[in-house]
């Protein structure tokens, strides 16, 4: 077999300049690609230190507001003795977690609020009882416990009549029963008021 030259490629300049270009516009594109993906990773951290700094200044500015709890007034009125029929008064348990008690010769003011652990009792008129929801305390409709574990009654609330002749009460000054200390307050004055 008779040998054949071999060819030598001669490349020409426009050849050798349109290699270059190729080679040049790939890594242009790399390095276009590589500043786009550096440029959105700064975009987010920048993003991160300026929301993490936003909730700071936020804060600091809430330390400016402080926060305050609104409790019902402690000495309120409540009407006339005669606005009250026999039985339990459940009228003012929402504003001033309080029943207003109407017996045949008094009225008395049970503060609603459980011996045992500070639950707001509620009244069971069927079954004629207060019981507790959490724990299942029970009390008598003179809030005297007897059953559960509530260890005492309820606490009754200073009462008496201003010079116009309405009920206040005062639930800032409480009468308490414990038979185990063997303290009864709740004949005491101001602890209930005769009608």
């Amino acid at each position: 077999m008779p040998d054949l030259p071999e060819r030598k490629v001669v490349e020409t300049p426009s050849a050798a300049a349109a290699t270059q270009g190729a080679n040049a516009s790939t890594a242009a594109d790399t390095n276009a690609a590589a500043k786009e993906i550096n440029t959105s990773r700064r975009r987010i951290i920048w993003a991160c230190i300026w929301g993490y700094l936003g909730v700071n200044f936020l804060m600091f500015l809430r330390f400016f507001f402080p926060r305050a709890l609104y409790e019902p007034n402690t000495i309120f009125t409540i009407g006339y003795p005669s606005d009250f029929n026999l039985g339990i008064e459940q009228r003012f348990l929402m504003t001033n977690r309080s029943w207003v008690v109407r017996e045949p010769d008094r009225i008395f003011v049970i503060y609603a609020k459980c011996t045992h652990l500070g639950c707001t009792p509620e009244w069971k008129s069927a079954e004629n009882k207060f019981k507790c929801p959490c724990h299942g305390s029970g009390y008598d409709s003179e809030g005297v416990n007897f059953e559960g574990p509530a260890p005492r009654p309820m606490d009754r609330a200073f009462i008496q009549l201003d010079p116009t002749g309405k009920i206040v009460v005062d639930t800032s000054r409480l009468y308490i029963n414990d038979p185990r200390a063997g303290v009864n307050h709740f004949n005491d004055t101001g602890a209930y008021l005769n009608v």
